[in-house]
């Protein structure tokens, strides 16, 4: 774990560096959507990493009250350190994740790039034209104060996918459901639910109950678009009444199968 700043100053634990960087440009996308958040909403992140989206939404809103989920052992005591250090009373984290049902789950972890860490590694092991393809769009649109990533040859980007996958480490972790969380906790209202679980992002919206949909107001996911991810999302956000549904492709990101989904609703 190391402490860094951020382009704009910010302090923030991490465990790596250059990839930390990247989390707050991919978070700054999420914060350009046009939803609205006020004062003392409650928002729901589901694979926060290490909290960059909890330690932006602190610095703009007043008593926001944050839900954390992380899974991986060693991603989540930096999710814990950023917790603390944004000085908001109501950042809370857990260790474990979300699913379709509430049990322990096998996850791998990717010292070499955390983020990539998932639940389910074969959607970066099948499909590897996929992730160099990823790993080259990463490159090609680094943050400006990583410029000389700029330089890499587009030929490397093989030879780095190889490297960040290297290393891998199973770890077991507990998950259970939206609703579950729900029924815990008495939460009556969830202003944003954020998911961005690396090909788990299904069994998350799986995981609430009928019930439980209509609490929910703002959906910000990240879907990775294998065995239909994409289009089964789409068809639970309308069943549920997200009539307002956005989609968004990332800069650099056109030939793989991440796809960003904003879906609105009235309350």
């Amino acid at each position: 774990m190391k402490k860094i700043n951020l382009n704009d100053g910010t302090t923030i634990y991490c465990i790596k560096e250059t990839e930390a960087i990247v989390l707050d440009e991919h978070i700054k996308g999420y914060m350009d959507f046009d939803f609205e958040l006020k004062n003392n909403d409650i928002i729901i992140d589901v694979g926060a990493n290490i909290g960059v989206f909890g330690i932006r939404l602190s610095q703009v809103l007043k008593n926001v009250e944050i839900h954390a989920f992380e899974p991986i052992p060693q991603i989540y005591e930096v999710l814990k350190k950023n917790s603390e250090i944004s000085l908001n009373s109501n950042f809370n984290t857990y260790r474990m994740g979300l699913s379709h049902k509430k049990e322990q789950l096998d996850f791998t972890y990717y010292p070499n790039s955390p983020a990539l860490s998932t639940a389910q590694p074969e959607i970066w092991e099948n499909d590897e034209d996929n992730f160099v393809s990823a790993v080259a769009g990463s490159i090609s649109n680094v943050p400006k104060n990583i410029w000389w990533a700029k330089l890499i040859p587009p030929f490397f980007a093989p030879l780095i996918a190889r490297y960040l996958k290297s290393n891998q480490k199973k770890v077991k972790s507990k998950v259970i459901t939206l609703s579950d969380f729900i029924e815990e906790t008495q939460i009556k209202k969830i202003n944003l639910l954020k998911i961005d679980c690396e090909g788990h992002e299904v069994n998350v919206l799986k995981g609430i109950k009928d019930n439980h949909w209509p609490l929910i107001k703002i959906i910000i996911m990240e879907v990775n678009d294998v065995n239909n991810n994409f289009e089964i999302s789409k068809t639970i956000l309308s069943k549920h009444g997200f009539t307002n549904i956005q989609i968004e492709k990332e800069k650099g990101f056109e030939k793989t199968t991440l796809i960003n989904i904003y879906a609105t609703r009235k309350i």
